[in-house]
């Protein structure tokens, strides 16, 4: 079990690693987070390729590599001042292990490798969020963790689940609206990953208190027929607009 201890002294040696400097407060939240995550992703084993997407400065693949013993990392991600920052930061690593550093787009299929292990994501912005679990799809990864962040207009389903609330006579106020078309955009990407084949999990991984976007969709590639077909036949009902009864 990682603690948050641990993780709040791999950071500090990691990331700032300058005397006389301390976490802040928000660098605290983040190992709250980070740890409750790499506990998740010891599940599949350590001895694993594992690929951090829209990775930021890639604090959970590098940490995983520390912490857990990921001995290959492929780190995602399209701004190049942070892939510089995660050079920077795997070289103050204590673990020797191979790390691929591959400046890009979340999405774009000719960045990841066939078959990878482990997929992570997190808070991968708005449609980021949609573009790796397409991309973790057609990759045929064996496990998904992902925590989607932020909402906004341009996630590809939210049009759809605007449409669904009008149909509905839901009032606009923002505060009833905005958790409806939260629950239909994550239920279509539940069933988008069920449909295709991943069993899928979504519990929250830390507090509300910690960061509001807690949500850990937590995916396994099992390939179970009667399951995808279900899944089929209720995603296409949703986006349809028609009721999910059965």
């Amino acid at each position: 079990m990682i603690t948050t201890l641990a993780v709040e002294q791999a950071l500090q040696a990691t990331f700032i690693a300058a005397e006389g400097t301390s976490l802040r407060r928000e660098d605290r939240k983040k190992a709250v987070e980070v740890t409750a995550l790499l506990n998740e992703l010891a599940r599949p084993g350590k001895d694993r390729l594992l690929v951090d997407v829209a990775a930021g400065k890639s604090y959970l693949g590098l940490l995983a590599v520390e912490l857990l013993g990921f001995s290959r990392l492929i780190v995602i991600e399209r701004d190049l001042r942070r892939i510089e920052a995660c050079r920077v930061a795997a070289a103050r690593l204590a673990r020797t292990a191979q790390i691929d550093l591959r400046p890009g787009d979340a999405g774009d299929p000719a960045l990841w490798p066939a078959s990878p292990d482990v997929v992570t994501a997190l808070h991968a912005c708005g449609e980021a969020s949609d573009r790796v679990l397409d991309a973790a799809i057609r990759a045929e990864a064996r496990w998904i963790f992902l925590v989607p962040c932020c909402y906004a207009a341009a996630v590809p389903f939210a049009a759809a689940a605007e449409s669904h609330a009008d149909r509905l006579g839901l009032p606009r106020h923002a505060a009833v609206r905005r958790r409806f078309v939260i629950s239909m955009i994550d239920a279509e990407r539940t069933l988008r990953l069920e449909a295709a084949g991943w069993e899928t999990t979504i519990v929250p991984f830390v507090a509300e208190t910690v960061t509001p976007h807690n949500l850990l969709f937590r995916a396994r590639r099992v390939r179970e027929p009667t399951r995808m077909r279900e899944a089929g036949e209720r995603l296409s009902r949703l986006r349809e607009g028609s009721p999910l009864i059965g």
